[in-house]
């Protein structure tokens, strides 16, 4: 299967009409990154089998779509069925979590600890399931009880295991770097040419990018309310401005955006990509 990284961002499941210039080709380098960061650690196997365009044969390009047109923002993986539980792992109290705390004490069924404010570091990381929607449906976070009647308890016991390891292994990767990873999702499906249908899940889609985690910068973190980001934590905060303002209810279409939250954005998601790969762009230039 290809995958092609636009340039398009999302956010409360409504795509941008304004594109981040570049956002692709970061994405895409910085997952591949992670799944071979994933691989090597043995927790688990991915989807990726390359990034080359080369490896794409000549018979699947149609239209304007040319070889180059894909360099730099593609990846060519594995086919898979997907599991349709999103994996979500919180080692700090924000967002939805967050939300969910102040109302219950709970996230996803769990219980934590009393008195926790915004942002604050939480004793052990914690697996908060989330259903994985259809296009135009919100996700719904779920106890792992009702994951497993979903999925199999076997299954979604797996996966808790191996999200909750592929959590602690890239969160030291980068707090050694000075980010925090304070909350992530993964996706696995199964394998389409595993022999017989049946083989072990594998990671699926991107992993542990700004699009899909939450990443602070170490030197500046201070709970107690929001962090400073390198994710599109920065493109909500301003969606949610408008929403506070009425001039936007979060349904599509979503509002343009402007060049300064494009730029800011895009530095963001550079800087991320630098701070976490700098070790092995210094191999590869070494």
């Amino acid at each position: 299967l290809l995958v092609v990284a636009t340039d398009r961002i999302s956010a409360f499941d409504v795509v941008m009409p304004t594109p981040i210039p570049g956002k692709g080709r970061i994405l895409t380098e910085l997952a591949a990154f992670w799944l071979r960061f994933i691989e090597r650690s043995g927790i688990c196997g991915t989807h990726l089998l390359g990034t080359d365009p080369g490896l794409v044969p000549n018979r699947a390009f149609v239209g304007s779509t040319l070889r180059e047109d894909l360099e730099g923002r593609s990846m060519i993986v594995r086919a898979c069925s997907v599991i349709p539980v999103e994996c979500v792992v919180r080692g700090y109290l924000e967002g939805s979590g967050g939300k969910e705390y102040q109302s219950t004490g709970m996230v996803c069924g769990v219980r934590l600890a009393a008195g926790l404010r915004q942002g604050d570091r939480l004793a052990e990381p914690i697996f908060t399931p989330a259903t994985k929607e259809e296009l135009g449906r919100h996700d719904e976070n779920v106890t792992f009880a009702r994951a497993c009647e979903l999925v199999g308890k076997p299954v979604m016991e797996r996966l808790r295991d191996w999200s909750l390891a592929i959590y602690r292994a890239a969160s030291e990767h980068a707090m050694q770097r000075g980010i925090i990873i304070a909350d992530t999702k993964f996706e696995f499906g199964i394998p389409l040419d595993a022999p017989g249908g049946s083989s072990d899940p594998i990671v699926i889609d991107e992993a542990l990018t700004p699009d899909s985690s939450r990443f602070w910068p170490a030197q500046t973190y201070r709970p107690g309310g929001p962090q400073a980001s390198y994710d599109k934590q920065y493109v909500r905060e301003y969606l949610e401005g408008l929403v506070a303002r009425g001039q936007w209810d979060k349904s599509p279409p979503g509002p343009p955006l402007p060049g300064e939250v494009v730029a800011a954005t895009l530095a963001k998601y550079r800087q991320a990509l630098d701070i976490l790969t700098a070790d092995e762009r210094t191999k590869s230039t070494a």
